[in-house]
């Protein structure tokens, strides 16, 4: 095992005393910093099939890179590595009266050989959430028709099968081209399940009642991968702030908004600090792998901390989707003043809420909260105790009037119409969104890296909070980028979400993907090509990123200086 200690004393650069002004670092990450990231992520899945998925050239070049970008500000990064589970389909067959093509979901089971037919049968409640949306209805042997919303679609496959449906299919709640689906991770209560656009959806509901035969054929394999945790020199090692977001796409797209949106600001945080010179408390940042495929990567860390190691994590902040096209501003609802959560959340989560929140607030602009619904990385931290908040811009939740009101945009469509597909590409990124999450990001991590006693006073109510130390507080929104709209207009389908301390070195771990919500696109295959193209792939491999990323870069910080 790796600790902090382990990780302190790997350092280039000596740790200094100056404390860091919120304001003043909020002003030095810039969203043409951010950018020059999401170019660098951008490029590797171009020259490797499209895709940074788990498993693939892709990922393995984003991760070389992030840790060459780390390296040249002086940080010591350390991989965590562990084996989990993805899937392949090799037979896919749907057939229906009105001809519906659907999409598997990713990691659903294989049917009988010969496939199932059934009669098809609508919930009472359309979405199918619980046993009880299937009460006095006979579902033995037929295939479930339920709309997509509100839970995970595992959630909804489970409570068909418990009413005894043989297969499920889910239609979109908004228009698509497609619904790729995942149930985050294999389970044996799961049927097959089939994800349908919202008109395939609506025209089998009218041609009720009808049958549906479904052949679904899949291949799960292991395979290895890594998460990225590096963490500041100075500053208290036993009252760590721990930023996290996942690196990895889905197989279908690049994954430049989710989620190099997320990965991209929380590199050009690190750099920016140690720059700017020590801090009160430790700051840890961490890139996870494996979140598209069960929030796998962040769960491992979890697992392999001590009780000891996770008391030190003073708060952990997650970023998954930050630059949204059709974004909304909101905020991880710790105080559950909109939504209950499923689990207890940590005390000190509300602090941390806050200080985004207040941050907003004070630079009049809106926001709104998000529900912890078990979607993101943040779920493994809350599940053992460590408070945690974060930003969010919104992925496969359609707009609503009110939202469109508060931050522009459209009404009706979703947050992300690009999520999980090949169009989640750099011309997609809002730099407008990008910009006013930064900063927010950038502004709380100083707050904390200084200051946790709004932590520790909730996490320990009996002991009174000491007099703050007087900091400067923003009374007006600092400088934001000008607002560049996409490039291009969203183009693919909207499809839902599943939503250092000690590090494991050596032997990777064998870890079975942790069961979770929302969308994915399938794994036919990975969509890179296995045998490295030439040109930037080439040049990565053989020049170790050293060359021609970090190269870009620096010119291009050059150019903007």
């Amino acid at each position: 095992m790796i600790g902090a200690g382990a990780l302190v004393a790997g350092f280039a650069f000596a740790p200094t005393a100056s404390a860091v002004e919120p304001v003043t670092f909020a002003d030095s990450v810039t969203v043409d910093g951010i950018m020059t990231h999401l170019e660098a992520l951008q490029a590797i899945a171009d020259a490797n099939g499209g895709t940074r998925a788990i498993g693939t050239p892709g990922y393995e070049l984003s991760g070389e890179y992030i840790e060459s970008v780390l390296a040249a500000a002086g940080y010591t990064t350390e991989r965590q590595d562990f084996t989990t589970a993805t899937q392949a389909i090799d037979a896919f067959s749907l057939t229906t009266s009105t001809g519906a093509v659907g999409t598997p979901m990713e990691f659903t089971p294989s049917t009988p050989e010969g496939g199932v037919t059934g009669e098809l049968i609508a919930p009472v409640d359309p979405l199918g959430c619980t046993t009880d949306a299937w009460t006095g209805l006979d579902a033995t042997g037929k295939v479930a028709l339920v709309s997509r919303g509100t839970c995970s679609f595992l959630e909804k496959s489970i409570a068909a099968g418990a009413a005894g449906a043989s297969a499920i299919l889910i239609y979109d709640n908004a228009p698509s081209d497609a619904l790729n689906g995942t149930y985050g991770g294999q389970d044996e209560a799961a049927i097959p399940g089939v994800g349908l656009t919202q008109a395939e959806g609506q025209a089998l509901l009218a041609a009720l009642p009808a049958e549906a035969t479904l052949v679904v054929d899949q291949t799960t394999t292991e395979v290895e991968t890594f998460n990225i945790v590096t963490e500041t020199p100075g500053g208290d090692h036993d009252n760590v702030v721990m930023l996290g977001a996942h690196l990895d796409s889905v197989p279908a797209g690049p994954g430049i908004n989710d989620n190099g949106s997320g990965s991209a600001t929380l590199l050009e945080t690190a750099v920016q600090l140690a720059e700017a010179g020590g801090t009160t408390n430790a700051v840890r940042f961490a890139w996870w792998g494996a979140e598209e495929v069960g929030l796998v990567g962040s769960y491992t860390y979890v697992d392999s901390l001590t009780e000891e190691d996770a008391a030190k994590i003073s708060t952990y902040m997650n970023f998954d989707m930050v630059a949204s096209p059709n974004y909304v501003i909101s905020v991880y609802d710790a105080n559950e003043s909109t939504y209950e959560a499923p689990v207890e959340v940590p005390a000190g989560s509300i602090a941390t809420e806050q200080a985004f929140t207040d941050y907003f607030d004070s630079i009049d602009q809106p926001w709104i909260d998000t529900a912890f619904d078990g979607r993101s990385d943040y779920d493994g931290f809350i599940s053992v105790g460590i408070p945690s908040s974060g930003v969010f811009t919104g992925a496969d939740d359609v707009k609503t009037e009110e939202e469109a009101a508060l931050f522009g945009g459209t009404a009706g469509i979703t947050h992300d119409p690009n999520y999980h597909s090949a169009a989640d590409n750099i011309d997609n990124i809002n730099q407008e969104a990008l910009g006013i999450t930064s900063k927010a990001i950038a502004f709380v991590t100083a707050s904390f890296a200084e200051d946790t006693s709004a932590i520790d006073a909730e996490k320990n109510p009996s002991v009174p909070e000491p007099s703050p130390t007087p900091t400067v507080t923003p009374t007006a929104a600092p400088p934001v980028e000008p607002t560049i709209a996409p490039t291009t207009e969203p183009t693919s389908t909207p499809t839902a979400a599943p939503t250092t301390a000690p590090v494991p070195s050596g032997t990777p771990s064998t870890v079975a993907p942790r069961p979770g919500g929302g969308t994915r696109p399938p794994l036919a295959s990975t969509g890179a090509d296995i045998g490295l193209p030439l040109g930037i792939g080439g040049l990565l491999i053989a020049g170790g990123l050293g060359g021609l990323l970090l190269a870009t870069l620096r010119r291009r910080r050059a150019e903007r200086s």
